[in-house]
């Protein structure tokens, strides 16, 4: 059985008005992930997922890269046990 574990990770750069959303949720679903990504007021964006350990670190790693024409200078990143009460991936406005 997958170890289900939860992310959370604030994305700091250039990573708001280059879709960083939705290409966090595209690989997110391709992952069969849950959880939301949603634009901060400090111009970061905040991820949380929960799943497969590996699938985690998958999406961790894609949110290092990020799309085209964003700037990924740092992820901060937390552990922790999956809670079991997100359903689906979404963008949060």
């Amino acid at each position: 059985m997958t170890e289900r574990a939860s992310l959370h990770a604030f994305v700091r750069g250039r990573v708001q008005g280059v879709l960083f959303r939705s290409f966090a949720e595209r690989h997110a679903r391709r992952l069969g992930l849950v959880g939301y990504a949603r634009n901060l007021s400090d111009g970061r964006v905040e991820v949380v997922a929960e799943g497969g350990r590996s699938a985690l670190e998958e999406l961790l790693g894609e949110l290092h890269k990020g799309p085209p024409g964003a700037h990924v200078e740092g992820v901060e990143v937390g552990w922790g046990e999956a809670g079991g009460s997100l359903k689906g991936f979404e963008v949060k406005y």
